[in-house]
């Protein structure tokens, strides 16, 4: 007679699936039959992959990672996570055009891919699993196993890379958001519209993915030069960029240009969630006020910077996202309206907040087992939402890779980009998919 309700009581504690933290609310609405919001983590290793092993490495890892391996279910009022113990992922050999559009039905729902291509192993995730800083645990974790299985000894866990044989701490799996979204008051967004880049658009399935492989070192030595950090630099190379472009566009009406940068907020915020914990902020410049001059523009994203990356002004920021998911109202008004309510904000209002998009990494660590077998990282955010270049940085060792991808024809912003680099003395590899 005790069984059953025990075994009742032990169900109904057991977490089997987690609703969708606050910022991967939004990216299944979005999804469309050309777009998902699906981001890319490599890693350059010194010898070539073996995908067997890389295999046999995956199924290892995935399943400590429990809001990587699940499916995304819909419900009346939300989306949610659900363990999936279908086969799979499998491991495929690289494609040339990455960050296809993930469909919830599809590869036996799994929102996780991994490939491999000579000495690159790749993750691509669904954004409603994970941030950036989730996919690198995994990539590294997974990177670790793979080396191991391979007989290299010595290789530690710690940082990136976590223990396959240790349960999740409940801290991982958490929406840090609503932890931290505390503030009295609800600060107002930015809403005036911003410049857009014009381009031909690629045909669906293409992304076009130019990298600029340099030195950490002469980087840094020149974002010094200007009193900058290395983001506040790299920041303000692509604002110049984009004010080249929007000149050489002949435009009638100039428009302000900003940028739309990711805040890891574990920066400011004690957390260790391996799913979505970022913020965006908008560094930009006006050309309406005058003309700027370089140096102008790193002062200017310099200023912004030290403003805006502060724990106060961060916290009112996602007090201002969680606003709408604790309205009793909204929480229970059905799915189908919500979607479509967030969808016209997004595309009317949130994405023409922004004229490019920009995320730094920073420096990466692995532990020092790993080290000798490691060349270098990349990152990609991904297919734009609308007609624009998205820009990802990562550095590990001296090597720092800038790594755009955009869905157009035209090159016009990269190529102001790197050529300013080139100008302040910094030597630049190009490598691309075209």
């Amino acid at each position: 007679m005790d069984k059953k309700p025990k075994t009742i009581r032990e169900k109904a504690e057991r977490r089997d699936w987690y609703k969708l933290d606050l910022s991967a609310i939004v990216y299944p609405t979005l999804q469309r039959r050309d777009f998902s919001s699906v981001y890319r983590l490599s890693v350059v290793l010194k010898e070539e992959v073996d995908p067997e092993v890389l295999q046999k490495a995956l199924d290892l890892t995935l399943p400590r990672f429990p809001t990587y391996k699940a499916a995304i279910r819909k419900g009346l009022f939300w989306r949610y996570l659900e363990p999936n113990d279908r086969p799979g992922p499998f491991v495929q050999e690289d494609v040339k055009n990455p960050c296809q559009p993930m469909y919830f039905k599809a590869n036996n729902r799994y929102l996780v891919r991994v490939y491999y291509f000579r000495n690159r192993i790749a993750l691509e995730a669904h954004h409603s699993l994970g941030d950036g800083t989730g996919g690198m645990c995994v990539l590294q974790t997974l990177t670790a196993t793979y080396l191991r299985l391979l007989g290299h000894e010595g290789i530690e866990n710690g940082g990136f890379v976590l223990d396959i044989g240790e349960k999740p701490d409940k801290e991982e799996l958490e929406d840090a958001y609503m932890r931290y979204a505390n503030a009295k008051v609800c600060p107002p967004r930015p809403g005036e519209k911003t410049y857009r880049v014009r381009g031909t658009a690629e045909p669906f399935y293409t992304l076009n993915i130019i990298d600029g492989i340099m030195s950490v070192k002469q980087v840094v030595e020149v974002a010094k030069r200007y009193n900058a950090t290395v983001t506040e630099y790299l920041n303000a190379v692509l604002l110049y960029a984009l004010l080249q472009k929007q000149q050489a566009d002949g435009e009638r009406r100039l428009r302000p240009v900003r940028i739309a940068m990711p805040v890891n907020l574990r920066r400011f915020f004690p957390s260790i969630t391996l799913r979505n914990f970022i913020t965006m902020i908008y560094p930009g410049v006006d050309p309406r006020l005058g003309e700027y001059t370089f140096e102008e523009i790193v002062l200017q994203v310099h200023n912004y910077m030290r403003y805006h990356l502060n724990e106060k002004l961060l916290r009112g920021d996602i007090t201002t996202n969680a606003a709408t998911q604790r309205n009793p109202i909204i929480r229970v008004v059905p799915l189908f309206i919500k979607d479509f309510v967030v969808r016209m904000f997004y595309t009317k209002v949130q994405d023409r907040n922004s004229s490019a998009g920009l995320t730094n990494m920073g420096a990466l660590q692995v532990p020092e087992g790993m080290k000798p077998y490691i060349r270098r990282f990349d990152i990609y955010m991904g297919q734009p939402f609308s007609r624009r270049t998205n820009c990802a940085i990562i550095s590990f060792e001296d090597i720092l890779t800038v790594n755009f991808a955009s869905s157009i024809v035209e090159a016009d912003v990269e190529r102001y980009f790197f050529r300013r680099l080139v100008q302040d003395g910094i030597h630049v590899k190009i490598e691309s998919n075209r």
